[in-house]
C-alpha cells in the first residue's frame, strides 16, 4: 500500500484538480486551468486557504458577482472547445445561490463548469449556523439543493473519504461530451478543514480522453439511403460542430454533396459566411434564404442541434408533407428529436463517414444555382442594412454592426447573449472563423456577456474580443469590469444606449402589449406611464468609475474612429454610443418565421384583439413531426 498524505479535504480537492488533464487529438490540456472566488465564512477557512497553499499549481482569479464568475467561466470553456474549464468557489447562502442562474447556462449549453459552493456544516455543532435556510421536514436539505436541477452531477461531501469518488465522478462527467455541464460538489465548511490521510494514488496525474464515438454502421446506411432520396436536403449546423472541432469535416461533406448549410446561433460560423454553401442563420432570427430552403426541404439533417424553437420557428417552419429528420448527436437525447432518424455519434466522425458513404452523390445542380442566388439577394440587403452613408447621424444597431463588420478580422470575437442584437447578428453578421461569433442562445441571459469577455479573452489571449451589450444588459452585470481591470485584461465593451429593453419592447408590441414597461423612461401623466424623458443616466461614466477607458462616440463617424481605437486598445476600453431607432431603409430585415409567444385570448384594448387573431394564423401552420 502506498504512504498516506495528511491534508484537509479542501487542500486534497485543489491537489487533486492540478493533476487532472483532457487529451483529444493527442493534444493534452489542463482541465481545471483556474479557480475562480468570492471567500465567506463557507470557504475562507477551506477552500480559500487551500488556493493560498496552491498558488503555483492552481491560478485564483477575484470575482465580484457569483453568477458572473460562472459565466466567465462558461466563456472560457466554449473559447477552449470544452477540453478546458475553470472552477468556481463560493461561500454558503447567498453566494452558492447566486450560482443557480449560471449553472443553468452552463448546463442549457453543454458547457463544463465546476461549482464548489461552501455548506453547512456536517456535523451541525450549531444548528442553524449563520445563512442557513432551515427545512422543517428534512434535516439533510440546504440552500445547495436548489443546484441539483440545474447540474450535470450533484454531490455533497460529508466526509472527507468521500471526496475520492465524488471528485472522480465530477471529473468523468466533466469530460463527457454528451453529458457535460455543469458540476457541483457541495462542501460544508466543516468538512473542508477536516484533515485526512489520503492515499498518494489520488494526486496521480490523470488523463481524461475526449471520446469520438463512430456512428454505427446499419445507422450510417440509414442515413447514407436518406441522403441520397432527398431531393431538397439541408443541413443544420448546431452548437455541436464547433464543440467536436468538425468544422473541416462539415466543409468538406458540403463541398462533396452541394447540400446547403444553415446555422443556429450556437452552431453560426460552422462555415465562413463566403463559403457558397453557407445560407447563414435558420428560424426566428435566421435569414429569407434559410428559412425559404427549410420550408421545402424534404430531408433535414441535424448537426449538434437541440431544434429549439427559435430554430423550429415554433413548429411551423418545416412545412414539405414529405419532410423527415436525420438528426447526428453524440447525447441520444437530442439525437431522437422530431421523430429522426438518429445517428448517435461525435459530429466530426459522423460528417466524414456520411461524406464517404456518399461519395459521387450530388444534389441537383438547379437547386444549388438557386438557393446560391437567393444567398446573393440576402447579401444585398445586409449591405443596404449595415450602410452608413451620413457620418454626421447617431448609428442605428445595424449600422454598428456594420461598422465592425468593415473592421474585424478572423482574429476578432464577438460576444452576446441577449436582447435585439442576437436577432440581428445571426440575421446579418458574417463570422469569418469558426469561434468568431459568441452568442449564448441557449439561455439567453442578461448580464452574461461581460463576464464571458473575460474568460474567453483568458482562453484567446492576444485576440481582440468584442462584448456587445444594450443598456439594459449593462445593468443587469458589469461589476466584472473591476476583474478585467485587476487581471488586465483588454476587452472592448461596446454599449448601445436604447433607453429601455428594445427587443422585449419589439415583441410586446407585436402579442398586444404596447410595450408595456420595457423603456426606461421618468412617469408622468395621471396614470404614472413609463412616458416621459429617458432616465438621467450615464453608463459611460458608470464605466469608467469602475475603471475602464471609456470614448464616447455620439455620431457614425466618431463611432468608426472609435471602435478602430478600441481594437487597438491594450487596457480594458469600453465604446459607448447612443443609437438611433432603425428605419425603413437602414433598419435590418424583420423575422422571416414565427414565434410562439402566446397571445391574450380575450381582451378589450384593440391591441391584443389583433394580435391573437394574427396568433391564431401563425399556430394554425404548426406542425408535430411524427
Amino acid at each position: 500500500m502506498s504512504p498516506a498524505r495528511r491534508l484537509t479535504t479542501a487542500q486534497a480537492l485543489v491537489r487533486f484538480l492540478t493533476a487532472q488533464y483532457t487529451e483529444r487529438d493527442g493534444e493534452r490540456h489542463r482541465l481545471i486551468a483556474a479557480t475562480w472566488g468570492i471567500f465567506g465564512h463557507g470557504n475562507v477557512a477551506g477552500i480559500g486557504q487551500a488556493l493560498l497553499e496552491s498558488a503555483d499549481g492552481m491560478p485564483f482569479v477575484q470575482g465580484r458577482s457569483e453568477q458572473a464568475m460562472v459565466h466567465a467561466a462558461v466563456g472560457y470553456a466554449r473559447q477552449s472547445r470544452r477540453l478546458s474549464a475553470h472552477a468556481v468557489t463560493t461561500s454558503i447562502g447567498p453566494g452558492a445561490t447566486n450560482l443557480v442562474t449560471g449553472a443553468a447556462l452552463a448546463t442549457v449549453n453543454h458547457l463544463p463548469v465546476l461549482l464548489l459552493p461552501g455548506d453547512v456544516f456536517a456535523t451541525r455543532p450549531a444548528d442553524p449556523v449563520l445563512q442557513q435556510l432551515e427545512v422543517p421536514y428534512a434535516g439533510d436539505v440546504s440552500v445547495n439543493d436548489a443546484l441539483r436541477p440545474v447540474s450535470r452531477f450533484f454531490d455533497r461531501v460529508t466526509r472527507p473519504e468521500a471526496l475520492i469518488p465524488a471528485a472522480l465522478q465530477a471529473m468523468r462527467v466533466l469530460t463527457d461530451p454528451a453529458q457535460t455541464g455543469a458540476v457541483t460538489l457541495a462542501l460544508p465548511q466543516d468538512v473542508q478543514a477536516e484533515a485526512y490521510d489520503w492515499p498518494e494514488e489520488f494526486f496521480a496525474e490523470r488523463v481524461w480522453r475526449i471520446t469520438a464515438p463512430p456512428p454505427d454502421p446499419e445507422a450510417l446506411a440509414d442515413a447514407v439511403r436518406a441522403v441520397r432520396a432527398a431531393r431538397r436536403p439541408l443541413l443544420v449546423a448546431g452548437g455541436g460542430v464547433h464543440h467536436s472541432g468538425a468544422e473541416a469535416a462539415l466543409a468538406a461533406f458540403a463541398e462533396a454533396t452541394g447540400v446547403p448549410v444553415a446555422s443556429t446561433q450556437a452552431g453560426k460560423g460552422s462555415l465562413p459566411h463566403d463559403h457558397p454553401a453557407d445560407v447563414g442563420g435558420i428560424g426566428h432570427t435566421g435569414t429569407a434564404t434559410a428559412d425559404a430552403l427549410a420550408r421545402t426541404a424534404d430531408l433535414v439533417i441535424g448537426v449538434g442541434t437541440r431544434f429549439t424553437d427559435f430554430t423550429t420557428a415554433s413548429g411551423t417552419l418545416f412545412q414539405d408533407p414529405g419532410v423527415r429528420f436525420l438528426n447526428i448527436n453524440v447525447a441520444g437525447f437530442d439525437a431522437h428529436k422530431l421523430s429522426a432518424l438518429p445517428l448517435v455519434a461525435d459530429a466530426r466522425a459522423a460528417l466524414a463517414a456520411l461524406t464517404e458513404g456518399l461519395a459521387g452523390h450530388r444534389v441537383d445542380p438547379a437547386h444549388e444555382a438557386a438557393y446560391r442566388a437567393e444567398k446573393t439577394a440576402w447579401e444585398q440587403r445586409v449591405t443596404a442594412a449595415f450602410a452608413a452613408p451620413d457620418p454626421g447621424l447617431p448609428p442605428t444597431q445595424a449600422q454598428v454592426l456594420g461598422l465592425l463588420d468593415a473592421l474585424v478580422t478572423g482574429d476578432d470575437i464577438l460576444i452576446n447573449a441577449a436582447g435585439s442584437l442576437p436577432g440581428d447578428l445571426h440575421k446579418l453578421w458574417r463570422a469569418r472563423s469558426a469561434d468568431q461569433y459568441h452568442v449564448e442562445y441557449g439561455y439567453s441571459c442578461m448580464g452574461y456577456e461581460i463576464p464571458a469577455a473575460i474568460g474567453v479573452a483568458m482562453a484567446a489571449p492576444g485576440r481582440p474580443v468584442w462584448a456587445l451589450v444594450g443598456d439594459g444588459t449593462y445593468l443587469m452585470n458589469p461589476t466584472e469590469i473591476v476583474t478585467a481591470v485587476q487581471e488586465g485584461v483588454p476587452f472592448r465593451l461596446v454599449v448601445l444606449q436604447n433607453h429601455g429593453y428594445a427587443s422585449i419592447g419589439g415583441l410586446s408590441e407585436a402579442v398586444g402589449g404596447e410595450r408595456f414597461g420595457t423603456a426606461y423612461r421618468q412617469r408622468t401623466g395621471p396614470g404614472r406611464a413609463f412616458d416621459g424623458a429617458p432616465l438621467p443616466v450615464d453608463l459611460a461614466a458608470n464605466a469608467a468609475s469602475l475603471g475602464m477607458r471609456v470614448i464616447r462616440a455620439a455620431t457614425i463617424g466618431d463611432l468608426r474612429e472609435a471602435l478602430a481605437e478600441a481594437r487597438e486598445a491594450t487596457v480594458p476600453t469600453c465604446v459607448y454610443t447612443e443609437t438611433a431607432m432603425p428605419d425603413t431603409v437602414s433598419g435590418p430585415p424583420g423575422a422571416q418565421a414565427w414565434w410562439d409567444v402566446p397571445v391574450a385570448e380575450t381582451a378589450a384594448r384593440p391591441a391584443a384583439v389583433t394580435a391573437r387573431e394574427e396568433y391564431d394564423r401563425h399556430a394554425a401552420a404548426r406542425r408535430r413531426h411524427l
